[in-house]
Formats: C-alpha cells, sequence, structure tokens
C-alpha cells in the first residue's frame, strides 16, 4: 500500500504527469505548473500529498481552508485529487482524501467540499452528500 506524505519539489515531474492526466479543459503548461506547484508548497493554507508507492507517486490531493461566513468557521475545499489509472480502486484515493480531511479537521474546519464530475459514486462511498451544483466562467 502506498504510503501518503507532504508534497516536495522534486515531486514536480510526477506530478505534473498526474496534473496532465486530471485536466480535462486545460493543457497544463510546465511553466505554470511549476510556479503554481511552488507557491502551493509555500502556502499555509493548502495542503497537497502525494501517495508514494516504492519511490513512484501514483497520486495526489491539492485542497485548500479559508474563513467562511456561512458554515460559522472555515471551510475546506478538495481542489484536485488524482489517481495514477494502474493502482485505482486499491484504496489509494481513499487513503489521499483521509489526509486532507485530518489536516482539514486539525485546521478545524467544519466541513469538506469538492466538485466532481467523473467521481460521484467514490465520494458517495467514503461518506459524501451531493449538495450542489457547480458553476464555472472562464475569465
Amino acid at each position: 500500500m502506498p504510503t501518503i506524505r507532504p508534497a516536495q519539489l522534486t515531486d514536480g515531474d510526477a506530478l505534473f504527469s498526474l496534473a496532465s492526466a486530471f485536466a480535462t479543459s486545460f493543457s497544463v503548461e510546465r511553466s505554470a505548473f511549476e510556479s503554481s506547484f511552488a507557491a502551493l508548497l509555500q502556502s499555509p493554507d493548502a495542503f497537497i500529498a502525494v501517495a508514494s508507492d516504492s519511490g513512484r507517486v501514483v497520486g495526489y490531493v491539492l485542497g485548500f481552508d479559508h474563513h467562511t461566513l456561512y458554515a460559522n468557521g472555515r471551510v475546506a475545499l478538495v481542489e484536485e485529487i488524482m489517481v495514477s489509472e494502474d493502482v485505482r480502486r486499491r484504496g489509494v484515493g481513499r487513503e489521499l482524501m483521509e489526509s486532507f480531511e485530518h489536516w482539514a479537521r486539525s485546521r478545524r474546519s467544519k466541513l469538506i467540499g469538492l466538485a466532481t464530475r467523473r467521481a460521484a459514486p467514490f465520494y458517495k462511498s467514503i461518506g459524501y452528500d451531493e449538495s450542489a451544483r457547480y458553476f464555472t466562467r472562464w475569465l
């Protein structure tokens, strides 16, 4: 079973590859990725962890938390989670989500939210409820 650990700068190549596979509406540009990855590693309100199996990064989760007015405190949002196709259905996604949940609890977040088009059955299987529609606007 993979080990879940905080992401490190040396994970950049593996995460770039996974993020490129994750993106369906974007083409991930290397320079933008590197800039964002470095900033995320330094951000106190960001959580980025990887699943590592025998030295190979096989998944990651990226999320944030922030104060809200409606939830009486902080809310945590999973922005991205990706697991390599060859290790899916082996508990890696569940472990990545558990690591994010632990982080969110440690920051006293009141709830965790996320948007998905492809993985609703997975989130329902780990105890998440469908709550709202997700809207976007390109800038």
